[in-house]
């Protein structure tokens, strides 16, 4: 692929869509800088071509976070609690994490913003959701709702069910598709394109395998 983009940032840059995002942003010639918490982590960031940078979404400032994106072009949102997880790391993590993002952009001047959400968060939770399952829903959607009353370049991205399987480069991306599976590193594929694309600015859109 070729890019626009010389410097992304990644926040939760040790997840697997980041890893992979990483290996195709560097290798296209974009300097990328993966946030972690772990510094045990920036070695697979390094391996994948980008640079780490010791960011504790839970603990540290806008400001903090927005040292790390001076001059960049864009950020990704990519982080999450993770499974396993409590319902309060849920709400600290993957919303309280794409708010500090947001916040951390606008203080730095990056105008650019793609955040990964997931498929379907908009609809109602039928009763008797899973306590976890229904904070990690909540989370997504407030995130999202969050950030679209933002002044950045926005795009939101809701994969379907996720999987590990090889990519396909079969994608369907658009609004109110049905919930079906894709694989991460289509994912992260599609996050390099909408990153480059200004037709997908203020938008929000599924993405799954076609």
């Amino acid at each position: 692929m070729t890019t626009s983009l010389s410097t992304v940032v990644i926040v939760g840059g040790h997840g697997q869509i980041a890893l992979h995002l990483t290996r195709i942003l560097s290798s296209a010639g974009t300097a990328v800088i993966g946030t972690i918490r772990n510094p045990a982590q920036a070695a697979d960031i390094e391996a994948a071509g980008g640079t780490a940078a010791i960011v504790d979404l839970e603990n540290d400032s806008a400001e903090d976070l927005a040292k790390v994106l001076n001059g960049a072009d864009a950020v990704v949102f990519s982080a999450g609690a993770g499974p396993g997880s409590t319902a309060e790391r849920k709400r600290t993590v993957d919303y309280g994490g794409a708010v500090l993002t947001a916040d951390a952009a606008a203080i730095a001047g990056v105008s650019r913003l793609v955040q990964i959400s997931a498929i379907r968060v908009e609809e109602p939770l039928p009763e008797g959701t899973e306590p976890v399952w229904a904070a990690y829903v909540i989370a997504k959607r407030d995130a999202d709702h969050y950030v679209r009353d933002t002044s950045l370049d926005w795009t939101i991205l809701r994969p379907g069910r996720l999987t590990n399987e090889p990519a396909t480069g079969n994608v369907v991306l658009g609004e109110d598709l049905e919930s079906a599976e894709i694989t991460r590193e289509d994912v992260a594929a599609t996050v390099a394109h909408v990153l480059d694309d200004p037709s997908t600015i203020h938008k929000t859109l599924d993405v799954v395998n076609a």
